[in-house]
């Protein structure tokens, strides 16, 4: 497809039209099927036209997109992180142990309770039932 700015003799106007190729549109002349849509005129042609040229091709267009929703996804898990340190306890390695302790033992607590578990302990855990939830974590020096 071919985008022309075409321009009509008689009334001076200018429009825009689409046509399969620069082929297509000679067809159309010959056959006067082109024709101003205001006038009527059959003397339309094609106008002066700056092509539309691009920067970036596909390719960089998806990447720049990828990118950005990795870094969105990643200020977002960055929020969370925020949260979970400012309203929560870290436990380190301990989090399967203290996990049941509030749970057995009914142990109070002013805070939730955050830190690292193995996934045998976690399946354990809900095993017991005992909820928990896995939330990425990224590290990095500004959190």
């Amino acid at each position: 497809m071919i985008k022309y700015n075409l321009l009509c003799d008689k009334c001076n106007l200018t429009f825009d039209s689409w046509f399969a190729s620069s082929r297509e549109f000679d067809k159309l002349k010959k056959k006067k099927l082109i024709n101003c849509h205001i006038c009527g005129s059959l003397k339309v042609d094609k106008s002066l036209m700056a092509p539309k040229l691009m920067n970036k091709s596909r390719s960089q267009t998806e990447e720049s997109k990828n990118i950005n929703k990795y870094n969105k996804i990643k200020k977002t898990i960055y929020q969370y992180q925020k949260f979970i340190k400012s309203n929560f306890d870290y436990v380190g390695e301990n989090f399967a142990y203290e996990a049941r302790s509030i749970h057995y033992n009914h142990k109070k607590r002013n805070k939730g309770i955050y830190g690292k578990a193995s996934k045998k302990d976690l399946k354990e855990l809900k095993e017991e039932g005992i909820d928990t939830q896995i939330i990425p974590w990224v590290e990095n020096d500004h959190n």
